[in-house]
């Protein structure tokens, strides 16, 4: 068997690197959130994702972490990821109640809840999600956890986000936080605390720029948050050097900037405090509010300011100036023990792995071969072997090369250059510059291609077209879909219309798993891949 390279990969030298590597060593499953509560979109999926992050305690959220999915039942539209936040805490403190918890209680006692927002159809990321069922957040990444005793699979997108921000969870203290389930960050500042204000939220700061600058920036295309000389913040959106100083003529001297992760965490007296003002809106479960400009920017802007920005949102000058009213109403009744809105340095030259389009899919996993000091930091965090190999059974005619990546896999024969591979099971594979998760066919010859969740029983096996991107979809019944795609295609652009080798579009996959029970199609490709894998030798 030839010698993979991987072992042989750069060491984490300078400063920088080893500042990011100590913060990675930190993301490990060991520390985390008391409570994880997970926000899916129907109740197979929070049957599901119920079962798996209990099962992964202590590599993904902490060991003896209390595990609450819901679904988020709302109107069509959905609730917006603040009203979200809200109508899935709500959810989670019954559920919990069942399982003897309190949440309101653990929060008051200095306990931690972190929230993950997991809605959303993926696109962009198209056709994995499909593959999946429509589980989105639990799209494949190469590295390994054990879901029984002597049983693994990989970690899951929002597994790996859970285990790299439960690091926040010490330094939050009663505090409820808030993320999305389609990125991880390594945050070059290091995982700073929360506790000043009643809310605050994790961004990118740095001085204020001059308007070259911040044109140079892009600073135009995010939306952003602004500290003034109280150390108050303040949110605004996408808007340029003139409009944000227009928009801030109240705001007072504006001392750093810098783009938001939309991340957020509130004290136990905010929270509360919230659930009281829209307890109308959640037990109606039809309005639509999303933090940014219905929570943070009425409180932190100016009436005059808020209600310009809002138009062009179009909504009307008197909803936008009677929520403004609100809001400042509901700000001046919160404790002033603390101050009310401010940010959370990540810090200049974090590491952004993200996961939410197929091309940063592809690019952020291969990322883990390269020789580099962020792709060390990424196999660390995948816990991936110096060798890069684990739990494999490779034959004597396996040459492995360019840094390639094999988990929890059967190969009898061939050559595997600048290739992950994760739980493939083949007789002959002859791959290059490929990703293959989760894969059995008796033969695979591929260049520069993802294969996902594929079994394949054809003698001639897998013979793929440069490029070609993949994957099975298992129904509950038991048929299976064939969806492919190409590595250049961007999903989002494509969703509604049937590419010419696929059944059915992408969308239509979505409708057809609507209703889908994940448990009960994942073991139906579970059993698929165990029969094909029992004649392969």
């Amino acid at each position: 068997m030839g010698s993979p390279t991987s072992g042989s990969k750069r060491k984490k030298t300078t400063e920088k690197g080893l500042r990011m590597a100590a913060t990675v060593k930190e993301m490990d499953g060991s520390q985390g959130f008391d409570a994880v509560v997970v926000c899916t979109s129907n109740a197979a999926q929070e049957a599901y994702w119920q079962e798996r992050l209990e099962a992964t305690r202590g590599q993904a959220a902490k060991a003896g972490a209390v595990i609450v999915a819901v679904h988020e039942d709302w109107a069509a539209d959905g609730a917006g990821n603040g009203l979200g936040t809200l109508y899935a805490y709500t959810k989670a403190k019954a559920k919990a109640a069942l399982q003897g918890a309190d949440l309101d209680a653990m929060l008051a006692s200095g306990g931690t809840v972190g929230i993950y927002h997991t809605a959303g159809k993926g696109t962009r990321l198209a056709p994995l999600p499909g593959a999946e069922n429509n589980n989105k957040p639990g799209v494949k990444l190469p590295s390994l956890v054990e879901i029984a005793p002597g049983v693994t699979s990989e970690l899951t997108i929002l597994e790996a986000v859970v285990r790299q921000t439960g690091c926040y969870a010490p330094h939050r203290a009663g505090r409820c936080s808030v993320f999305w389930g389609d990125q991880i960050f390594v945050p070059a500042a290091g995982h700073l605390p929360s506790g000043s204000h009643h809310a605050d939220i994790l961004a990118q700061m740095g001085p204020m720029p001059s308007e070259e600058e911040w044109t140079l920036k892009g600073l135009d295309k995010y939306g952003l948050i602004t500290v003034n000389d109280a150390g108050e913040a303040a949110q605004v959106e996408k808007v340029s050097f003139e409009t944000a100083n227009k928009l801030l003529a109240s705001f007072g001297t504006v001392t750093s900037v810098g783009p938001s992760l939309g991340s957020f965490s509130l004290s136990s007296e905010m929270l509360v405090a919230l659930l009281d003002e829209f307890k109308s809106e959640i037990a109606a479960k039809t309005a639509k509010m999303d933090s940014d400009p219905h929570f943070w920017m009425p409180l932190t802007l100016a009436k005059d300011a808020y209600v310009s920005v809002m138009i062009t949102k179009d909504e009307s000058a008197e909803a936008a100036g009677a929520h403004h009213d609100r809001m400042q109403a509901f700000r001046a009744k919160l404790p002033s023990t603390r101050g009310v809105f401010g940010a959370v340095d990540v810090g200049e030259g974090c590491y952004w792995w993200d996961y939410g389009q197929l091309k940063l899919y592809l690019t952020n996993n291969v990322l883990a071969m390269k020789d580099t000091e962020e792709a060390a930091a990424l196999r660390d965090y995948l816990k991936i072997p110096d060798d890069g190999t684990q739990a494999s059974e490779l034959g004597a005619g396996v040459a492995l090369s360019g840094g390639s990546i094999v988990l929890a896999s059967k190969i009898g024969n061939g050559s595997v250059n600048n290739t992950i591979a994760s739980h493939v099971t083949t007789g002959e594979c002859n791959a290059n510059g490929c990703m293959l998760i989760n894969v059995t066919a008796r033969k695979i010859h591929a260049n520069n291609c993802i294969v996902y969740n594929v079994v394949d029983d054809s003698e001639d096996g897998l013979v793929l077209p440069d490029g070609a991107v993949v994957t099975n979809v298992f129904m509950e019944s038991g048929e299976k879909l064939v969806q492919t795609s190409s590595v250049t295609t961007d999903g989002g652009k494509v969703f509604k219309s049937r590419l010419s080798a696929n059944p059915y579009s992408f969308n239509d996959v979505y409708k057809m798993n609507q209703d889908t029970d994940v448990r009960a199609a994942y073991a139906k490709g579970a059993a698929a891949h165990a029969a094909l894998g029992a004649t392969i030798g």
